[in-house]
């Protein structure tokens, strides 16, 4: 007698647990999905956050490890804000500074055109209409200067300039405007060399000397001293002029800020050149100190690396 039992194939086993396998397979899937939505989530959702509060300064909820990212990104938002802010300010006030002579030109001449105005008062007119263009001249040229000092390809023709022979040369060309206001202009020290572009260092020295000028007293003086301390070259121009405000001696430097805007205007000043000496003063890597006391005078020094 034989007894036997028909026993299952591999296969068959396989076919059996199939559909066990198939259901633990999709809710594993399942499981995963709400899992890696929820991981996936709970990252991005703080970097969400930080996007969309870019101007807020607090760092809570952002990850250790971005908060350096989160502080850079942040700055270079608030410096593209402000320069923002700054050109749309620069463009108001070019608008205004230059309507102003305009307008002025503009009604002389109309003047002089209807025949209202005798032979006395045409002479008049035509010397308010020759200021009024001289200091729109002076505005295009001042804000030609900073456009082009604003520019990321501007280039320094870096070369050794000696800033005595450089201060002195200025001095003598503005000499004569400053005997017309009835001040003494001097150049003391001796040749101390730097490295940098002439014809930028050399608008520095002028701005400054004009600044001098216009904002001095009758009988004042300006002196113009270069030297050398702590091994760097030294320029300074002093003058014994009407002095600036302490309030206002940190805005001195910006565009179109006058101090006496009534006095800027009698002596043709645009309210430009520090903006454009604080410039050049950047494109060296330089320093400048003020100094200043009402009713005493005011002393810039602009600090330069020597040349090697």
């Amino acid at each position: 007698m034989r007894i036997s039992r028909e026993e299952a194939s591999i296969w068959g086993i396989f076919t059996s647990t199939l559909k066990g396998i198939f259901g633990v397979g999709i809710i594993m899937l399942l499981v995963c999905m709400i899992l890696s939505r929820r991981i996936t989530a709970g990252i991005v959702n703080p970097i969400e956050k930080m996007a969309s509060n870019i101007d807020s300064a607090s760092t809570e909820g952002i990850y250790e490890e971005l908060v350096p990212f989160v502080t850079t990104i942040r700055k270079q938002h608030e410096d593209i804000l402000k320069s923002a802010k700054m050109r749309q300010k620069f463009t108001a006030n070019v608008s205004h500074e230059l309507k102003t002579p305009l307008t002025s030109i503009s009604g002389y001449a109309e003047l002089i055109e209807t025949g209202i105005a005798g032979e006395k008062e045409t002479r008049h007119f035509a010397h308010e209409i020759y200021r009024s263009a001289q200091r729109l001249l002076m505005l295009i040229n001042d804000i030609i200067k900073l456009s082009e000092l604003d520019s990321d390809k501007m280039e320094i023709a870096a070369t050794d300039v000696d800033l005595y022979a450089a201060a002195c040369a200025c001095v003598e060309s503005v000499s004569m405007n400053a005997k017309k206001q009835g001040l003494r202009i001097s150049c003391t020290g001796r040749p101390v060399w730097t490295r940098g572009d002439k014809n930028m260092i050399d608008e520095l020295i002028y701005n400054l000397c004009d600044n001098a000028i216009r904002y001095n007293r009758p009988d004042g003086s300006v002196t113009v001293t270069v030297g050398e301390r702590d091994g760097r070259a030294m320029l300074s121009v002093k003058d014994t002029g009407i002095g600036i405000p302490e309030e206002s001696q940190e805005r001195v430097f910006e565009r179109f800020y006058c101090v006496d805007k009534s006095r800027s205007k009698n002596t043709g000043g645009t309210g430009l050149g520090l903006a454009i000496v604080k410039h050049i003063v950047a494109q060296h890597h330089a320093q400048i100190e003020l100094e200043s006391k009402v009713g005493i005078g005011t002393e810039i020094t602009v600090w330069f690396e020597k040349a090697r």
